[in-house]
């Protein structure tokens, strides 16, 4: 079980380092895992490929033939959920999405975890913020997200209503930025 990341905290402990003159750094680690990734030697895909985590996740970018689209320069932000999110889908849910007469769905089920541009947790905190407690996001497959804090913690609200939390945020690649979600997004 993941323990919910304080956005809130990142962000105000990246203002302080700032204000203070400091430099920081993180090794941009996805949620339990120790290997670092850094900008010059991974993108989203193979970030995801190398957490054994996401692995979920990487057969369904491979089934739906984004491959190419995450590895290329971007930017994207992804919401990334991890192999247990979609164990919490339906039984057989996984397996259904991934034959080739599904793919369609399948590609818009994963563009709805794509936003357009690199947006770190701190810009999504300020845009909450500033939008009156809830912000709107427009995924690439040109749906919506909803995003909120509940106490530190940015849960993100799809189509029909489902909570999901973000556990680990601002992995850092070289083509935009993943935040590792507990949950699955379906649209509408």
């Amino acid at each position: 079980m993941f323990k919910p990341v304080s956005l809130k905290s990142i962000a105000l402990g990246a203002a302080a380092a700032l204000s203070a003159g400091t430099i920081m750094t993180a090794a941009p680690v996805l949620a339990g895992h120790h290997k670092e990734a850094t900008k010059a030697q991974s993108n989203i895909v193979q970030a995801a490929m190398g957490t054994g985590m996401h692995n979920t996740l990487v057969a369904a970018v491979q089934a739906a033939g984004l491959v190419d689209t995450l590895s290329s320069p971007g930017p994207f932000t992804i919401f990334a959920p991890t192999d247990t999110a979609f164990a919490k889908l339906p039984e057989g849910t996984v397996g259904t999405l991934v034959k080739p007469e599904n793919k369609a769905a399948l590609t818009n089920i994963l563009t709805y975890h794509a936003v357009p541009g690199e947006v770190k947790a701190a810009d999504l905190i300020a845009l909450i913020n500033s939008s009156g407690g809830t912000a709107t996001l427009t995924t690439v497959s040109g749906d919506t997200l909803s995003a909120r804090l509940s106490g530190d913690t940015v849960v993100i609200t799809d189509a029909a209503g489902r909570a999901t939390a973000v556990t680990k945020a601002d992995v850092d690649v070289s083509n935009g930025v993943i935040h590792v979600t507990d949950g699955v997004f379906l649209p509408g």
